[in-house]
């Protein structure tokens, strides 16, 4: 909630409808649409502010002057300031600045009937950090997407934060209706028992919506900086559901009953589901963008903590899906780490003979034997040991071949 100042009075929402996106005449991005469904959200929503404010719907406007001077009306407002752009993206052949298409623009007018993308952030830029939002559901013609794809990103000033997907030009489209990345935004801000943070909103609005294949999606991990994710706490009340880091049910065979040193839970990607976000989620992991589907399970976990509490199944099902994850990554250090803390979290509900406990032990075992550093391997085996040590039902060779592994290191040099 922000609060109301002398230098903080009002707020401002801008939403911009620019020319439709068609392919093969149909069309990829209806931003009327769009603007008609966010229309109906009440300002404070949408603001996560209940100060007074203002609303300006531009639909249709066809100079990129008028576009300009409510832009500029939009940024003085000294309050939050919500500025939502839906529609195609091109750029001007002759200058190759991006641009977003108008009413009425075409591949020779750009520069004269479509508004300039750096002109958004030249006005916003100078507006304090922490006020400014900006959100984009737009599509990219063949023009724009491979500068997208030169620059990795979209420019944005450096004090807004910007939440979005662009879609490449070729994908198929939706015809005149709200799209996936708007509609499941708006509907996350309807269904959480209490109002995400905008950052919260746009990860689970992407882990559900149907994103075409090669989106970008805004911000990048990069530009997040995806900090190192520090292990789960080692006790959370109530157990996690029987699943494994792909929400399917658990096959793991018990420790006990194992001959080689286990693995972890498979990966496989669940069955398709309404609005289920771990399908986008593995895709992203198995096509190697390890940071971004870390991000996105990270994030999910925090609205599953918020909205059920940190005794929820759905939290610890969250917490192995980040363990898995990291293990398919190779950061074993950190799937050790994980997987260990869901064995001791599940161990405080469960009995130790539970399969679930075994399955977690399982993993965090898996990920110990693949560290190759020295004081990785001490640090991670400490608790490890005291977990296998919990399980009366494990093969005392397990146990054994852990600490025979830590007496060695402990015996020789440290690592430096």
């Amino acid at each position: 909630m922000h609060i109301i100042g002398p230098t903080q009075q009002r707020g401002h929402v801008l939403l911009v409808a620019g020319d439709v996106a068609v392919r093969r005449r149909s069309v990829q991005v209806a931003p009327s649409a769009n603007l008609a469904a966010l229309g109906v959200v009440p300002v404070s929503a949408l603001l996560n502010s209940g100060i007074p404010s203002d609303t300006t719907y531009l639909d249709g406007v066809r100079d990129p002057n008028t576009a300009l001077t409510r832009l500029r009306t939009a940024a003085a407002t000294q309050g939050p300031l919500l500025v939502y752009l839906s529609g195609r993206l091109t750029v001007d052949r002759r200058s190759r600045r991006l641009h977003l298409a108008l009413a009425g623009t075409t591949a020779a007018s750009v520069r004269y009937t479509a508004l300039p993308w750096d002109w958004l952030g030249a006005e916003l830029g100078g507006r304090p950090p922490g006020l400014t939002t900006v959100l984009l559901d737009l599509a990219a013609d063949k023009d724009a997407w491979p500068l997208l794809q030169e620059y990795g990103s979209l420019p944005a000033a450096p004090s807004t934060e910007v939440y979005g997907v662009v879609s490449p030009p070729g994908f198929a489209g939706g015809g005149n209706v709200v799209s996936s990345y708007t509609r499941h935004w708006i509907d996350q801000l309807r269904c959480s028992p209490s109002r995400p943070a905008n950052l919260q909103l746009h990860v689970l609005a992407v882990g559900a919506a149907a994103l075409p294949p090669g989106a970008l999606v805004l911000p990048t991990a990069r530009e997040l900086g995806v900090p190192a994710q520090d292990p789960v706490p080692a006790r959370h009340p109530g157990p996690a559901p029987d699943r494994t880091a792909d929400g399917a049910p658990h096959h793991t065979v018990p420790v006990g009953q194992q001959e080689a040193v286990p693995g972890p839970p498979s990966a496989a990607p669940p069955p398709e589901a309404v609005q289920d976000p771990r399908p986008h989620i593995h895709a992203l992991a198995t096509s190697g963008r390890h940071a971004e589907a870390a991000t996105l399970a990270q994030a999910w976990e925090q609205h599953a903590s918020r909205a059920y509490g940190f005794t929820s199944p759905e939290s610890v099902q969250w917490v192995e899906i980040r363990a898995d994850l990291a293990r398919m990554a190779g950061d074993f250090r950190l799937a050790t780490r994980l997987w260990t803390g869901v064995g001791r979290t599940r161990l405080a509900y469960q009995p130790p003979d539970a399969a679930e406990v075994h399955a977690a032990a399982a993993g965090a075992l898996y990920c110990w034997t693949q560290l190759k550093d020295g004081a990785e391997v001490r640090e991670a085996g400490t608790e490890l040991m005291d977990l296998l040590r919990s399980l009366p039902s494990v093969d005392p060779k397990y146990l054994h071949m852990a600490q025979q592994r830590l007496e060695l290191l402990h015996r020789a040099p440290s690592d430096r």
